[in-house]
């Protein structure tokens, strides 16, 4: 699994050097891709980990060969305090890459407080430029507020900012062509992700990004709840207030499959995508 010092291997040679920090299952949100109409039962079976239960879990990670970090949700904005969070994260260090992904609707008021706290760049949702479109997409959204948040970001320093938008086959779809002209016209890079399926494991790699190649995972995912995944499309996960930091890391290291096939007992919003 360690093929040197501070590095993390899986048993399919792949590096794993990648954290995504659920910090949050709640969103302001009801994106139909994602959640229904009326919400999602919280991941509440266990308490959402503290902030020093997470930063003791990332020191760990890093010592260990985590060297990427994303801080996701549900909605991270919403997780109270989440710019101090941000800090204590920014403080570790051996992260060379600090972001977040976001819905973007919060963003305006928050862009810059994060960047202070240390956060390099951030990853924004846009599935239509249209605002019809966008609140039916996401019922209850304004995309007026999440352009807002995008200017904040970019005047705030955060760079790159990179869009995400959900398509459901191609990026020729009304709503992408309208997101990637947008892209254009503010220099942005957008990244295409075709609505996926956990439990029939329909999963496709990311038009524009690196996500969905399985050959080149390098990925872990710690939910809100404590739960460690080493694979989005596997049941796998490796408790780590029960198995403690770095026998969960491990175990999740070497328990990695080769690819994602199905996963029945959770969900996009509990483990931030």
């Amino acid at each position: 699994m360690s093929k040197e010092a501070g590095c993390l291997y899986d048993g399919y040679s792949r590096r794993i050097h990648y954290l995504r920090l659920s910090v949050i299952d709640r969103c302001n949100l009801r994106c139909r891709y994602c959640r229904p109409e009326d919400g999602v039962e919280l991941c509440r079976a266990k308490p959402i980990l503290t902030f020093e239960e997470i930063l003791e879990f990332v020191r760990v990670a890093v010592r260990l060969g985590i060297d990427r970090v994303r801080v996701t949700g549900g909605e991270p904005l919403f997780r109270k305090d989440v710019v101090k969070l941000v800090a204590m994260l920014a403080g570790v260090a051996g992260i060379r890459d600090l972001a977040m992904t976001t819905n973007g609707t919060l963003l305006s008021r928050f862009a810059r407080p994060l960047k202070d706290a240390g956060l390099h760049r951030i990853n924004v949702s846009l599935d239509s430029v249209d605002p019809e479109r966008y609140q039916e997409i996401t019922r209850l959204g304004r995309v007026e507020d999440v352009l807002a948040g995008i200017a904040a970001a970019r005047e705030a320093g955060l760079s790159p900012v990179k869009l995400n938008c959900v398509i459901r086959q191609s990026p020729d779809e009304p709503d992408a062509v309208g997101v990637a002209a947008y892209a254009r016209q503010e220099g942005l890079e957008v990244r295409f992700i075709r609505e996926m399926d956990l439990a029939t494991g329909r999963f496709w790699q990311v038009v524009g990004g690196d996500g969905g190649h399985c050959a080149a995972c390098s990925r872990l995912r710690l939910t809100c709840q404590g739960e460690l995944f080493p694979c989005l499309f596997s049941d796998l996960k490796y408790d780590i207030r029960e198995l403690g930091n770095e026998e969960a890391i491990r175990r999740a290291v070497a328990g990695k499959p080769e690819s994602g096939r199905t996963a029945r007992n959770h969900s996009f919003d509990s483990m931030g995508g």
